[in-house]
């Protein structure tokens, strides 16, 4: 009797501890009664019925990331490539997730690489280098949308590398390299034209700048000439002036200024005969006579006029 009271009293014990369950943060639990779906336990104290509640399935709601092992896929140009990529989602109905597709992860899994093989597809490969963040907005699109059925949202997808074949990558360095080669040579070709130009330009500057200034030499020194000539016709002008009036003041200043014209007169034959490109000098004596008197009539006019 005791035995059997003791089995009792051990029964509802366990009865009563198997009826309570802790949910933590986070996470959530799909109970069912009788094999059917009865209710979700959420974090915190939940009660269930013994014998009768069964929980089926337990999971978080917290971000999961898929890892995507590296796929062959094939590009519009009939390339093979390695392709793997990560995918960033989280559980938002426990219910769908459980009920709408036996193997949750798997399906995605395989849902994410038919989607990949299928972008991939429609691009030729130097695209699939420059489109990835294309390529994972897409990716992100098509895939949040075909797992919504399941109670999945997908937050993020990211390519993570692009890998062509050996053949391939070599094929491409070959090209790299011949760009590269081609590039130099049109910069190197570039930086000679812009250097013969910029010679050109400068020569040209140069001998502008020696045009103008001697032209601007040539007009100074006109100027100056001009200046000068000025100068000599305005002086020549004041010394016959302060002749005449000399002349018209000492009755005796005639006979200097014949003199002194007679000396000066003499004085350059002499120099023109000490002249190195002189040889032979003829002079007429009676020259001087008939000059200084032509000389002594003009004076003789001048004095008449005043």
């Amino acid at each position: 009797m005791e035995s059997f009271l003791f089995l009792i009293i051990a029964l509802g014990g366990s009865a009563l501890f198997g009826s309570v369950k802790i949910v933590n943060e986070k996470n959530e639990f799909l109970v069912e009664r009788l094999g059917s779906y009865n209710k979700k336990l959420e974090p915190g104290l939940n009660f269930v019925v013994p014998f009768l509640d069964k929980i089926v399935y337990k999971d978080t709601i917290r971000d999961k990331i898929l890892d995507v092992t590296p796929q062959s896929c094939i590009t519009k140009d009939n390339v093979s490539i390695s392709v793997d990529a990560v995918v960033y989602w989280r559980i938002v109905d426990m219910e769908k997730a459980y009920y709408k597709i036996e193997n949750l992860e798997l399906g995605m899994e395989k849902l994410v690489l038919t989607q990949i093989r299928s972008e991939i597809g429609k691009l030729e490969l130097d695209e699939t280098f420059v489109a990835r963040t294309e390529i994972n907005n897409i990716l992100l699109r098509e895939l949040d949308i075909a797992t919504d059925p399941w109670g999945v949202k997908v937050l993020r997808v990211e390519l993570k590398d692009i890998t062509p074949s050996t053949a391939v990558q070599q094929a491409m360095e070959q090209q790299m390299t011949a760009e590269r080669k081609k590039r130099a040579v049109i910069l190197n070709s570039e930086g000679d034209r812009d250097s013969a130009i910029n010679s050109a330009q400068g020569r040209a500057e140069a001998k502008l700048l020696e045009a103008e200034s001697m032209k601007k030499a040539a007009i100074l020194e006109a100027e100056a000439k001009k200046q000068q000539q000025l100068l000599q016709a305005q002086a020549t002008a004041e010394s016959l002036s302060i002749i005449m009036n000399q002349l018209n003041s000492d009755q005796g200043s005639e006979k200097a200024l014949q003199f002194l014209l007679t000396q000066q007169y003499l004085d350059t034959s002499k120099t023109i005969g000490s002249s190195e490109s002189s040889k032979v000098m003829f002079m007429n004596p009676t020259s001087i006579v008939s000059t200084l008197q032509g000389i002594g009539s003009i004076i003789d006019t001048e004095k008449n006029l005043h």
